[in-house]
């Protein structure tokens, strides 16, 4: 079966990771301190963990 067009859900949730995502690179942009920057990766890699998982649910 061909897969169709994104579906409204999917558009939306890919809308709101990708907002999230330039919210966490705006954080890591600003931040002067590496224990900041510490955090800003660890919220990249579970954002990541976040799109797979939504991938795999719609």
């Amino acid at each position: 079966m061909a897969k169709r067009g994104k579906q409204p859900r999917e558009k939306k949730l890919g809308f709101i990771s990708q907002e999230i995502g330039r919210e966490i690179n705006t954080i890591g942009s600003k931040a002067n301190d590496a224990e900041i920057q510490k955090h800003v990766i660890l919220m990249k890699d579970e954002l990541e963990k976040i799109k797979e998982q939504s991938l795999n649910v719609l």
